[in-house]
């Protein structure tokens, strides 16, 4: 039911702009679409008056139901106008061109014209245009009746042709309250997601939208809460699929945490100096081989459990010797090539000298294991 409610204020101001514009034909029609809508005393009122006067009650400066446009009177004295929507209102002066070019942005049939700008316009087109026609509507600079509307006009009209996808829609289907019978089942708004204060603030303040956004549609602001929920939802989503994006990190990062503290401890080093927690020197009973253990090694191991360890280790220094046996083979043989290739007699000789000592002590090692 609001968007009924909704629809049928835009058609009520749509009449009332087509009878301002001596158009009772499409008054007529649209004050009936908005009865069907949504009917209303006020939209009653105007049609009987249509039926019976063809023009409006109150054309001479009344209420039309207490809460329609009202027609503003030139006071006495200085040649400025008063507006009559209120007390606040009321006390604010404006002058003739202004309330002439506020009539003539509100007669505009499609954003182009209210821009004042080619269909065929730039980007840069339409911002000459809106920041010339935002400072002059603006109501705080503006007094004159419908000012307001007019500077909403002017942001909504920026605000979609100023946004590629909309504006090539609004190119192909127009202005939906152009054509309010096309399109019933299909329709396409071309309203601004963003308010008129805000685009405002945007384009001459250097900020962002406020707290307290809003958007014109449908004829009406709506205002703050709403945008504002809808904003807290986007940013909890947001943050939702952030943690999803870093969840499978966050869970590596917590498997390796456990399998480090999950490991224990080995209860020895081979290191050739006492390190953390490896502060007692040991020898293995087959091989002599050196390692440190900590101040608990011998309340922890002994017996088979000391013979285990024992052999872990004559393992581990049996492969590093392999590796560093390797390493060493390598780098003779390699200063034995460059002795060759550059005829050098003295780098020959030196590489002939070079020691492979972890060879020769794995070479003793093999002779004690296998005889």
């Amino acid at each position: 039911m609001d968007s009924n409610k909704d629809e049928a204020e835009r058609c009520i101001k749509i009449s009332l702009n087509a009878i301002s514009n001596n158009q009772p034909d499409k008054a007529r029609k649209f004050l009936e679409k908005a009865q069907r809508l949504f009917p209303t005393d006020q939209a009653k009122n105007l049609l009987e008056s249509l039926t019976q006067n063809g023009k409006p009650p109150d054309e001479n400066g009344g209420p039309v139901n207490g809460d329609g446009p009202r027609i503003r009177r030139r006071s006495h004295g200085d040649g400025a106008h008063m507006s009559g929507d209120g007390a606040t209102d009321s006390a604010k002066p404006y002058t003739t061109e202004q309330l002439d070019a506020v009539k003539k942005i509100k007669s505009c049939k499609d954003y182009y014209q209210t821009l004042g700008v080619e269909k065929t316009a730039s980007e840069e087109d339409l911002k000459k245009a809106y920041r010339k026609l935002a400072l002059k509507f603006h109501p705080d600079k503006n007094h004159a009746p419908g000012a307001t509307e007019a500077f909403k006009a002017i942001g909504n009209a920026y605000a979609v042709l100023s946004n590629t996808e909309k504006r090539r829609q609004y190119d192909q289907y127009g202005e939906e309250r152009s054509h309010p019978s096309r399109h019933r089942n299909q329709r396409h708004d071309f309203e601004a997601d963003i308010s008129p204060e805000d685009l405002f603030n945007m384009f001459f303040g250097g900020g962002f939208p406020s707290s307290n956004v809003h958007v014109y549609r449908n004829g009406r602001m709506h205002f703050g809460q709403q945008n504002r929920q809808e904003r807290r939802e986007q940013q909890r989503d947001g943050g939702l699929a952030l943690f999803i994006q870093l969840m499978p990190i966050l869970i590596l990062i917590v498997i390796s945490a456990l399998s480090q503290m999950m490991v224990s401890q080995p209860p020895y080093s081979l290191s050739y100096r006492p390190s953390a927690g490896h502060i007692h020197k040991r020898h293995t009973s087959a091989l002599k081989v050196p390692f440190y253990v900590g101040e608990r090694f011998n309340e922890e191991y002994s017996g088979n459990n000391m013979r285990n360890v024992e052999k872990s280790v004559e393992e581990d220094y049996i492969s590093n010797l392999r590796n560093n046996c390797w390493k060493e083979k390598q780098q003779k043989e390699g200063l034995l090539y460059r002795a060759r290739y550059f005829g050098d007699s003295d780098l020959y000789q030196r590489a002939q000298r070079m020691g492979t000592p972890s060879c020769s002590r794995l070479s003793e090692i093999q002779v004690i294991l296998h005889g």
